[in-house]
C-alpha cells in the first residue's frame, strides 16, 4: 500500500473482495511448485500472502507493506504459530530491504499507488536471484476511468474547489509500452505486458461507498473529517445514476488492471 496514507486496515479488509479474487487467479497463474521463496509487495491484509505460503509449505513468504496498520492486522491474523513460513514486516517498495533473496516477486493491486515505477522495478529486481519472476498487477491506463472522471468534475464545483487546490491525481496508471524501458533499465526481461479489462461488482450505493472510503483517501482526507461521507455518497450516487443496479442489486465498475510478468537476468 502507499506510504503517506493512514489506512483502516479492518475497512479494508472488508471493501477488497473484488482484489482478492483477482489474486487468486494471479497466484494460480504462478504455476507453484512448493518449494519457492516469494516476496508480496503491498501485502495488505495479509490474506493473499497466507494464501501463497499455503502452496508453498517447503519454501517461504515475506509480505512488505509500508502501512504498519496493515502488517499490524496481517500479523495478528496470521501468526508465526500458524503459518510458520510466513512472516510480514513494514518496507517501501521504492527501497525494498533484500538482495537476491527471492524466486518470485508477486504483488497485486497495490503499486499502482507508486508513481515511481523505475524505481519500484529496480528495488524488485534486486530482491530476486537471478532467474527469477516478476509477476505484478495493478491499475493500469483507464483504470476505473468513468468513476474518476465525476471525482474530477466534483473538485472543480463550488461546494468542493477550495479544499483540492493543487490537487495533483495519486496514482499511477501506465500503458505496456512504459515498462519496455523501464524494465530493461532494472535488468529485467520482459515476456509480457498487458491491460486487462476487469469489472468490479459493488453492493449497492453503500458498497460503492464503502470501497471509495477505503481506498480513496488522497480525495478524503483533504476534507474536514465532518464533509467526508458527504463527498464520498455524493460520488457514489453521481456514478450510480449513471450506472444502476443490476438484478443482483450490483453495481460494476469498470476497471483496468496492467499485468507484468518478467524475469530477472
Amino acid at each position: 500500500m502507499a506510504a503517506g496514507w493512514k489506512w483502516d486496515a479492518s475497512e479494508y479488509a472488508r471493501n477488497s473482495t473484488a482484489q482478492q479474487s483477482w489474486a487468486l487467479s494471479l497466484i494460480d497463474s504462478l504455476g507453484l511448485a512448493g518449494s519457492e521463496t516469494v516476496l508480496d509487495i503491498g501485502c495488505g491484509d495479509g490474506k493473499v500472502t497466507a494464501e501463497i505460503a499455503r502452496r508453498v509449505p517447503r519454501g517461504a513468504v515475506v509480505g512488505v507493506d509500508s502501512s504498519a496498520e496493515m502488517i499490524a492486522l496481517a500479523g495478528s491474523q496470521f501468526p508465526p504459530a500458524r503459518c510458520p513460513n510466513l512472516s510480514f514486516q513494514v518496507a517501501d517498495a521504492l527501497s525494498l530491504p533484500f538482495e537476491e533473496r527471492f524466486d518470485i516477486a508477486f504483488s497485486n493491486a497495490a503499486l499502482h499507488w507508486v508513481k515511481d515505477q523505475r524505481a519500484v522495478l529496480r528495488t524488485a529486481a534486486a530482491s530476486l536471484k537471478h532467474g527469477g519472476r516478476v509477476l505484478f498487477q495493478m491499475g493500469g491506463r483507464g483504470n476505473a476511468e468513468e468513476i474518476i472522471a465525476i471525482a474530477s468534475r466534483m473538485l472543480e464545483s463550488g461546494a468542493w474547489r477550495s479544499f483540492f487546490e493543487g490537487f495533483e491525481f495519486p496514482w499511477g496508471f501506465y500503458a505496456p509500452e512504459d515498462y519496455g524501458p523501464w524494465c530493461r533499465e532494472a535488468g529485467l526481461a520482459v515476456p509480457r505486458v498487458e491491460l486487462l479489462t476487469r469489472e468490479m461488482a459493488q453492493k449497492g450505493i453503500d458498497g460503492l461507498s464503502g470501497w471509495i472510503r477505503t481506498t480513496w483517501m488522497p480525495y478524503t482526507e483533504r476534507l474536514p473529517e465532518k464533509l467526508r461521507e458527504a463527498f464520498i455518497r455524493e460520488a457514489a450516487e453521481s456514478y450510480a445514476a449513471l450506472h444502476p443496479a443490476n438484478a443482483r442489486g450490483e453495481i460494476a465498475v469498470r476497471m483496468v488492471r496492467l499485468e507484468l510478468d518478467a524475469r530477472r537476468e
